[in-house]
């Protein structure tokens, strides 16, 4: 195993110091510092910085390891902080990175005005060829399952897109490294927290594409994984300590019963296995319960907030970490920066579960901070909720998950979704008109919650998780330089795709007006026979009243029953088609169709 050269001197060696800088001026003083080199445990350590000083250093049963905590107080300037290290008469000086905060932007967190557009760097945009093939893995954009070589620079170059297509938010998936024998082109295997992954670009790169989108008004959320990391990270062939990796660090199948997190029936083994299994050979499961790597892993966020100036993080597999470690985790990075925002994949059939991790739940006795959790229970309701072709009632579902809200302590902080990089998406193959898609995408734009849309969705992006998790994450043709078809452009794209990508658009850019969609509470009625699923979005003088028609046939609706929406109003503005209606008298809806009316007089 070959480690980046950090320091050598007189028969001491540092292989690494992670993090490798931090900052002046922040809230929190301390700072652990993991230091690895042949034997290094055995060393002394001394450090004479104003503002700084070693509160303790733990050395571990592996003696090529240290972890040092400092205290930096607020008097602590900016500088390079000499660590001492002492072996007898063996000396070296290693210079530490104290930085100045210069950078006070970004760390804005997302909420209910933001839109996520979820990209898969791989499979969005090649902007530089020459990374496409490291580390003897070759791109191969015939094979759904290897690396294809879209990058950073890709994305850098369709930030204009995004922002001419209405999103407030980007959320890439994993962009650290994943050294991994094949190539592991999702990103899920990390091979190092602190490095971007040279096929997708550099750190600074990636600093720099934050920068820019929100210099165009938009915001970035990162992709993290703290329950796994990659089976040839740098650290597996010579672990800090025994328990680092969970089971002993051989690999032990999880079993994947992520209720087992909160059933308080669920047999110890079971919870166990669930929470200390690995999620597969390839991804080693961590343990966050060893107060070494939980103070990593907290610190690595942090690194990369104050770095990056990331607006959000998305965190991998939630529920399958340990409750109290996440806890801790959200506090601290909430404490550092009150505005930002995490959102957990809380990956359940049912609304309860889900409302178990959110923030305040009354449902469990501990706190797991987590301000944001994903909704899964409506995204597997609204893959058939939307079917355009029968006429089965099954708008009254949705009517019925949202009615269940009161379980959530906070249902208009949920990222909502109709599909992501892990499921089926929501456009079928062989759709012949827009029906589905747009119904869809009228109420996940307009109900509670903080959408998120997958890449390539306003194009007609088809695949399903039986194709394998390949065909979910296509390529965006055009994004590859000798792509035959550049549906970036109009030009590009079908008329029934530019149809698609204009009625997105149009809704997007329409909703970060709305106040009453970004802001307001939901109202909503029950379908009952009509099929017809009626609600509004009220903000003070602003009111939205969106009308979804999941028969097969017109429906003509009195609207005395909706009188809590429309008593002040007399007429209601289709804000796609802009059809005005009089909403004193009854309204007929297509089959099929929806309205979405601003009311007014």
């Amino acid at each position: 195993m070959v480690l980046p050269f950090v320091a050598q001197a007189q028969n001491i060696t540092i292989n690494r110091i992670e993090p490798a800088n931090w900052w002046v001026g922040m809230k929190n003083h301390e700072l652990q510092l993991l230091v690895y080199g042949p034997g290094i445990g055995k060393d002394g350590l001394t450090i004479s910085y104003p503002g700084v000083r070693i509160k303790r250093i733990d050395k571990v049963e592996n003696p090529n390891y240290l972890f040092v905590y400092l205290d930096i107080s607020s008097a602590a300037r900016a500088g390079n902080v000499p660590l001492h290290f002492s072996n007898g008469a063996n000396k070296l000086i290693y210079s530490y990175p104290l930085k100045a905060r210069t950078d006070r932007s970004g760390a804005m967190g997302f909420n209910a005005s933001d839109v996520l557009y979820l990209i898969t760097p791989d499979r969005f945009a090649n902007g530089d060829t020459t990374n496409d093939n490291l580390d003897s893995v070759m791109a191969n954009r015939k094979n759904p399952n290897a690396r294809h070589g879209g990058d950073l620079k890709g994305i850098a170059q369709h930030l204009d897109y995004l922002k001419d297509l209405g999103i407030t938010t980007i959320w890439v998936n994993p962009v650290q490294e994943n050294k991994m024998k094949g190539g592991s082109y999702h990103g899920y295997s990390i091979t190092d927290f602190y490095k971007v992954d040279p096929r997708f670009g550099t750190n600074a790169e990636f600093a720099e594409l934050t920068r820019n989108a929100h210099q165009k008004g938009m915001k970035m959320v990162m992709d993290m994984v703290f329950n796994h990391c990659g089976s040839s990270h740098w650290w597996m062939n010579d672990l800090p300590e025994k328990d680092w990796i969970n089971d002993s660090g051989k690999y032990v199948q999880t079993n994947g019963q992520t209720i087992t997190a909160m059933d308080i029936h669920a047999s110890k083994t079971e919870k166990q296995r669930f929470l200390d299994g690995w999620f597969s050979r390839a991804m080693p499961d961590l343990n966050q319960r060893n107060p070494h790597l939980a103070t990593y892993l907290i610190q690595n966020s942090i690194w990369w907030i104050e770095y990056a100036r990331i607006d959000g993080i998305r965190q991998d597999t939630y529920s399958y970490m340990d409750f109290d470690f996440l806890s801790r985790w959200c506090k601290e990075v909430f404490d550092e920066y009150p505005n930002f925002n995490i959102v957990g994949e809380t990956w359940y059939s049912k609304s309860a579960f889900s409302a178990w991790w959110q923030a305040n739940s009354k449902l469990d006795s501990k706190n797991s901070h987590l301000k944001t959790a994903m909704d899964f229970s409506l995204t597997f309701i609204c893959q058939k909720g939307f079917d355009s072709k029968t006429d089965d009632g099954s708008l009254k579902d949705i009517f019925e998950d949202i009615a269940q809200d009161f379980i959530y302590p906070d249902p208009y902080n949920l990222l909502i979704f109709l599909d992501n990089h892990d499921m089926s998406r929501f456009n079928h193959e062989g759709e012949t008109d827009l029906k589905r898609y747009k119904q869809g995408l009228a109420f996940l734009l307009t109900t509670r919650g903080i959408p998120q849309l997958y890449y390539g969705t306003e194009i007609l992006m088809t695949g399903t998780k039986e194709q394998g998790d390949g065909r979910l994450r296509k390529d965006f043709p055009g994004g590859w330089p000798g792509d035959s078809t550049n549906m970036f452009t109009r030009a590009g794209r079908s008329p029934m795709q530019n149809d698609a990508w204009d009625y997105m658009q149009k809704l997007l850019q329409w909703r970060k007006t709305s106040t009453a969609i970004t802001q307001g509470t939901l109202i909503h009625y029950s379908p009952n026979k009509s099929g017809v699923y009626v609600y509004g979005r009220v903000k003070d003088n602003h009111t939205v009243m969106v009308l979804l028609n999941g028969s097969l046939t017109d429906q003509t609706l009195k609207t005395d029953r909706f009188s809590d929406l429309i008593s002040n109003y007399k007429s209601g503005k289709d804000v796609i088609t802009g059809q005005i209606l009089d909403v004193t008298k009854s309204i007929t809806v297509p089959a099929k169709g929806e309205y979405i009316l601003e009311l007014g007089n």
